[in-house]
């Protein structure tokens, strides 16, 4: 593929990052009750609307280093926050203008007796911003935790300086950030941040409008809350492997190690990056001479096979005969030394191509890194097992979870990083298995709850600046409620939700018919990038299983939820529709020739996923339940489920006893690593599928502790253990997950046609064991068996 390199001359401010970059945590604090003084604050003239980058300074002396020092600190669209040249934070979190976020951070690990700066870098990408950006206008805020702190109070006392050449790429479509123009020959250089800069010439701020916690203002822009969530991760990684030098010999050590490289006058290089696996991350670039020289920077998941017209991926490890095509950062040179570029928004990738075109002057590439970024999961389950193909399942699992989860959950890092409810739900499911963090899990579903159109049905993601409504997806966010309470507990925060859940519901039955089947389900009907289950699969009545389907869980899934803790009147209520609905169900699409629901009451269609709602929903007797389970597998006629609803699938198969094939189910899996992805893809077509990172592929980090280890809830908060594992082939193998009270480890041993089992549950639960359908009682604390 040809590419014409062309940069036009901008003005730049740039910042570095610093090796192994520190933050400090955020979230709620108590002095955050307290009424702010400070301002937000914004440069002169400047109308707030228009894509922006701006740099923020305030010099303070204090005659001692402090112990603490908290502020608090927000900003419209995004900021850094520097103390002294380091880094501190970034933010604020994602929220809506009725919750904006902002963190609170101790600024005294980065101050020093005498002289301090802080500073901030703030940004507006306008029309330019990620989908998933909400926005008033420009603005940065900061506010100190108490008296001692408000000597940093935002008002007309900070000094501002607008980046006015600083633009945008707008690239192909991205519903995640665009990419940078910048020109280093206007730049600010990249001691900015330091006491050494001279900020003489930078002109005040002005006062944009008070600072309001939520419920004190008139209005509600900006209505500010403390980030429930904790600081990202930031850690430095290095580029591992150099993959083609086209113009260039390249030493050895590049760019694994900290090198050197010159590029000669008028010269044309192009350099392919191999991180190895897909990450998140900041990248720096420094680089020193080369006056007006060219340098392109371009993000890629994987390359594209030559004349495929970006369509056709193939091995994703293979680069001869690919091309490049990807997401693109541009700069001009201003030729002096240390010139420094870190990106403002990470970028995600697992290829980097570096090209550059000098002029007159030799162009020095000093170093070029990345910092990685995401939520500070930490993984907490193990699953012990000599079988590397399982190993590699759960790495690649995990880190496709981990490249969704910054923010918020994203549906995909590299086009969209949008909190889809159909992807969260599974995603917060990987994160109750695999960590003891539920914090994202909570936010998720408080800003689902926001999301709700008068009408009571949800967004089909949140937070966005624009609303798109995918109708069932708000049913599912009703089952991300119950996985909740099932997983963690936390009735009062439930019992919260309980309102929007009705509203959902609510919403609905304006469109059942008289025998409860929903008619016309309006706005986008979307299940599934299956068939015509994107949307268009209904009846001549505008009727289908599908969505009767899912109604039909979502009233269980209610009516279980309010008996315990809600209200009594809607248990019953939902009761009573489910009945119907499940009558309506098995009268309307069960075709007892076929052993199958059908798709619509004229019964010309059949696919794997209503015939597994309708196992999960409990439609299927025990007598069909066989039938029905074959027919799903092996009924090739069927519409079958891409990688996203074989969560649903393989849950409706281990429910049909066929638990023990679990890992005879995951050739979608297979594919993927045998094309070299080290992320699941979006789609099963995996040599065509256009994002190579889709959070909700990772089931299997669930599956294999859920399934084959066995181990589940059996009740609200995990207050009763379930253990029946569905190990297959497998003779040794062991394993635990994070539980609310602890943890529970299972192993299983098979010695001479023995099982030795052991289970561990916490000290505060009890559970029962299944094996071969006979049902053993579980103490807390050890229990052994031996089958």
């Amino acid at each position: 593929m040809k590419y014409i390199f062309t940069l036009i001359i901008f003005v730049l401010s740039v910042f570095l990052f610093k090796t192994g970059v520190a933050q400090s945590g955020s979230g709620a604090d108590t002095s955050s009750n307290r009424p702010w003084n400070s301002y937000w604050i914004g440069a002169p003239y400047d109308f707030g609307k228009d894509y922006g980058v701006y740099y923020y300074r305030k010099s303070i002396d204090l005659a001692t280093k402090p112990s603490t020092f908290k502020v608090h600190v927000s900003a419209d669209n995004r900021y850094k926050l520097y103390v002294n040249g380091t880094l501190v934070s970034l933010g604020p979190a994602r929220g809506d203008t009725y919750y904006w976020n902002y963190e609170t951070v101790d600024l005294a690990p980065y101050l020093m007796a005498g002289k301090n700066v802080i500073a901030a870098l703030v940004w507006n990408e306008a029309q330019y911003s990620p989908a998933a950006q909400i926005t008033v206008r420009t603005g940065f805020i900061l506010q100190g935790s108490s008296k001692k702190e408000e000597i940093l109070n935002t008002n007309t006392t900070w000094k501002c300086f607008r980046d006015a050449g600083h633009q945008p790429i707008p690239g192909y479509f991205f519903a995640a950030s665009k990419g940078e123009l910048v020109d280093m020959n206007h730049a600010v250089k990249s001691n900015w941040t330091t006491a050494a800069f001279n900020d003489s010439a930078w002109s005040g701020t002005v006062n944009l409008s008070e600072g309001k916690l939520k419920g004190t203002a008139w209005g509600i822009e900006w209505a500010l809350v403390p980030s429930s969530l904790p600081a990202r991760e930031m850690i430095y990684q290095r580029i591992p492997k150099l993959r083609s030098a086209v113009g260039i010999s390249m030493p050895p050590t590049f760019p694994k190690e900290k090198t050197s490289v010159t590029i000669p006058a008028n010269a044309t290089v192009s350099l392919l990056l191999d991180q190895t696996v897909e990450t998140n991350a900041y990248v720096t670039l420094n680089f020193s001479g080369g006056k007006d020289a060219g340098i392109s920077l371009g993000y890629a998941e994987s390359l594209y096979q030559k004349g495929s017209k970006g369509v056709i991926k193939g091995n994703r490890n293979d680069v001869e005969g690919k091309e490049f095509v990807g997401r693109i950062d541009s700069l001009i040179c201003d030729g002096s030394k240390g010139q420094s570029f870190t990106t403002l928004n990470f970028r995600t990738y697992r290829y980097i191509r570096l090209f550059v075109k000098t002029k007159a002057d030799p162009l020095v590439i000093d170093d070029i890194y990345g910092t990685f970024t995401g939520y500070p999961f930490k993984q907490a389950a193990a699953f012990n097992t000599d079988n590397a193909e399982i190993k590699q399942m759960l790495d690649i699992g995990w880190r496709t979870a981990r490249l969704n989860a910054w923010e918020t959950y994203m549906d995909c890092p590299y086009y969209e990083q949008l909190q889809y409810i159909g992807d969260t739900r599974i995603q917060a499911m990987v994160s109750y298995y695999n960590t003891t963090d539920d914090r994202l899990a909570r936010n998720a579903l408080t800003q689902m709850d926001h999301s709700r159109l008068p009408e009571g049905i949800t967004a089909s993601c949140y937070p966005s600046r624009g609303t798109q409504v995918i109708s069932p997806f708000s049913l599912w966010y009703i089952g991300m409620l119950h996985d909740y309470w099932m997983y963690r507990g936390g009735d009062e925060f439930i019992k919260n939700k309980l309102l929007g859940e009705r509203g959902v519901l609510d919403f609905f039955s304006k469109y059942q018919q008289a025998d409860g089947s929903l008619k016309d389900t309006p706005y986008w009907a979307f299940v599934d990038w299956a068939g015509n289950l994107w949307g268009e699969v209904k009846d001549k009545d505008g009727s289908a299983a599908i969505y009767d389907l899912q109604l039909l869980l979502a009233y269980q899934w209610a009516a279980e939820m309010e008996a315990k803790i809600g209200l009594q009147d809607y248990a019953s209520i939902y009761t009573h529709k489910a009945a119907q609905l499940k009558a309506t169900i098995q009268r309307k699409y069960w075709n007892p020739t076929k052993n199958l629901y059908a798709d619509t009451k004229e019964k010309n269609g059949y696919s794997q996923h209503v015939n597994a709602l309708a196992i999960l929903a409990g439609m299927v007797s025990k007598t069909d339940m066989t039938a029905v389970a074959n027919g799903i597998l092996t009924d090739k006629n069927l519409t079958q489920c891409s990688v996203y609803f074989k969560y649903y699938l393989n849950q409706a198969l281990v429910k049909a006893g066929l638990g023990n094939d679990y890992i005879n189910w995951l050739g979608i899996y297979r594919e993927n690593m045998a094309m070299g992805l080290t992320t699941w893809a979006e789609y099963s077509d995996v040599n065509t599928s256009r994002s190579d990172c889709h959070a909700w592929g990772s089931s299997p980090n669930i599956e294999f502790y859920r399934t084959v280890l066995g181990i589940d809830s059996y009740a609200p908060g995990f207050s009763k253990i379930k253990i029946e594992p569905h190990l297959g082939t497998l003779t040794n193998v062991s394993g635990e997950i994070p539980h609310p009270s602890g943890k529970v480890t299972v192993s299983y041993l098979l010695v001479k046609n023995k099982w030795q089992i052991k289970i561990n549950l916490p000290q505060t639960t009890s559970g029962i064991f299944v094996w071969k359908a006979k049902t053993y009682v579980l103490k807390n604390g050890d229990n052994s068996f031996v089958m």
